[in-house]
């Protein structure tokens, strides 16, 4: 029988501080901004990714090789296997864009996962529809991307280093993942820490087994998630109405 997930309260973001809200509301308009030019050409994030790659088979990463920062260590692929959804894009963070006093959990110890500069983090996975909007976060169990395993707190650590600053495979796409990522870093956060209450959970209730391994156990935290819905809260927190304009 499969484990399922977590599933996690929207935040309260009324409790966060300026800061935050600020940032979140920069990604905001970063968000609307990548949606225009994409919308003035008729295309969307999944098809910016999926573009030229051929016939798109369940599995397969798109767009091939992944997309890599060679400055941030960002990585992110799109890919299909889940019900409910047209795939999902799965975002890492690689060792050396980690924060220095950052090691794996001692759970990693001994495990054949990769390591050294080699070692990844899995940030969080973007579920999205088949009009190319974004509808679901989630996270999952270490087997599943075949990642390094972090203590949850050093994952969120991690978050504000994510970045795709490059124009590979789309400029609009890279921007607009990087600022999906900031806009609901609370919901990031709550998945990131109901992720290691479900494995913690497991372990209790099998501690003779490996949870890592378990092939049932693999979404391990999700939420739905509404663009225009957190962008309209952050704003109206913030006691505006509409986008801020770039300058002319």
């Amino acid at each position: 029988m499969t484990i399922v997930p977590r599933a996690i309260a929207v935040p309260d973001l009324s409790r966060l501080d300026l800061a935050t809200l600020k940032m979140m509301a920069a990604a905001a308009d970063e968000i609307d901004e990548c949606a225009r030019v994409l919308k003035k050409a008729g295309l969307n994030p999944v098809g910016e990714v999926l573009k030229g790659q051929g016939q798109f088979v369940k599995m397969s990463h798109y767009p091939k090789g992944d997309v890599f920062d060679r400055e941030t260590h960002s990585q992110y692929y799109y890919h299909a296997h889940r019900e409910g959804e047209h795939g999902h894009f799965h975002c890492f963070l690689r060792a050396p864009g980690m924060p220095e006093d950052v090691a794996p959990a001692p759970e990693a110890a001994g495990r054949d996962w990769p390591a050294g500069d080699k070692a990844l983090a899995h940030l969080v996975a973007v579920s999205m529809d088949r009009f190319g909007v974004p509808i679901r976060l989630f996270t999952t169990n270490q087997w599943v991307t075949g990642e390094t395993w972090y203590r949850g707190a050093d994952v969120v650590r991690m978050l504000p280093r994510f970045a795709i600053d490059h124009a590979h495979p789309s400029w609009p796409t890279n921007r607009w993942l990087t600022a999906l990522l900031r806009l609901f870093r609370p919901q990031i956060e709550a998945l990131i820490a109901a992720r290691d209450e479900a494995l913690a959970g497991q372990m209790a209730a099998a501690p003779d087994a490996d949870p890592f391994t378990n092939r049932k156990f693999e979404t391990l935290s999700e939420i739905a998630i509404d663009v225009a819905q957190q962008q309209a809260a952050v704003r109206r927190l913030l006691g505006r109405d509409q986008p801020e304009k770039p300058p002319v």
